[in-house]
């Protein structure tokens, strides 16, 4: 995707991505300190899920980690053998995710490239394929087009391949939090000021949004705040998987997600936000997949 063929979505959301490198490095949010000691963890969705990506260990596996932003989850992924390739279209994301691989000595396990997803296929090709394909946690929101983007997971796989993704549940971005003034909903551990709906779930157009603040860092002043995002149903991104040519091996559904979606939730302990109480709506969804043999 060329400088003068970029639409004004991409050059808007690459802008606001470039910008959030140096905020979330500097971050409590992307705690870096158990990857600099060598024992760095995945959130527990993650963790609980993987050892189906991959049964017998990461040790020589072949990862592609799509819109990996500064890398510290693909590097995560290198500590336990897998020799992984990070791609997202944001070059201070990318040049932050190759200097953390050097500081940690993974350069020969790593390699950072920097393109549009979109145009993986060019300027990442790879036709042994992949073993794995991994994409987690507000992705596929950032894309227009999801049948394409499951034909360029599906191009990358090796036949037999598996692909892991998670990401928000599509109906909690239905969602946002209320202005102020609503009235309070009566939760278990008492009022609160409860979601209220903004976007439609099947939504087809662009959302053009400009929102201050950031959910690694809600007090951060980013220099573009400005984003486009797409709502995509579940049904669309199962169908779309399956029809490019993968077998869906597990989808589950949580009630916890990484970061403070809404104002409500309340912290774990483990990493993940959650409903106060009783969850009523989910927040998270995960699945796994095998590319079809040919």
């Amino acid at each position: 995707m060329g400088q003068s063929e970029t639409p004004e979505w991409a050059r808007l959301n690459r802008a606001h991505w470039d910008s959030t490198v140096p905020v979330h490095v500097a971050s409590e949010f992307y705690d870096l300190a158990p990857l600099r000691a060598g024992e760095g963890r995945l959130y527990p969705v993650e963790e609980a899920e993987l050892p189906r990506i991959a049964p017998n260990g990461w040790a020589g596996l072949r990862v592609l980690h799509l819109q990996c932003h500064f890398g510290a989850d693909t590097l995560v992924l290198a500590q336990r053998g897998a020799e992984v390739v990070g791609l997202d279209f944001s070059m201070p994301a990318v040049k932050q995710a190759r200097a953390l691989a050097t500081e940690l000595g993974l350069d020969d396990r790593s390699r950072f490239v920097c393109a549009d997803l979109y145009d993986a296929r060019h300027a990442l090709p790879e036709p042994e394929g992949f073993d794995v394909v991994y994409t987690t946690w507000g992705t596929i929101g950032w894309l227009p087009d999801i049948v394409e983007w499951a034909r360029i997971v599906s191009w990358f796989l090796k036949p037999g391949g598996r692909f892991y993704f998670a990401d928000g549940h599509p109906s909690a971005f239905v969602f946002d939090d209320p202005q102020p003034g609503a009235p309070t909903a009566l939760l278990d551990g008492g009022p609160a000021a409860f979601p209220t709906p903004r976007f439609s779930y099947f939504e087809a157009r662009p959302l053009d949004l400009d929102e201050a603040g950031d959910y690694a860092d809600p007090d951060a002043e980013l220099e573009h705040s400005r984003t486009v995002e797409w709502m995509h149903p579940l049904g669309q991104t199962l169908t779309a998987l399956v029809d490019a040519g993968l077998a869906l091996d597990f989808v589950h559904e949580h009630d916890a997600v990484p970061w403070q979606m809404f104002s409500v939730l309340e912290p774990r302990g483990d990493g993940l936000w959650a409903w106060p109480g009783t969850a009523w709506l989910p927040l998270g969804m995960s699945l796994g997949a095998t590319r079809r043999a040919e």
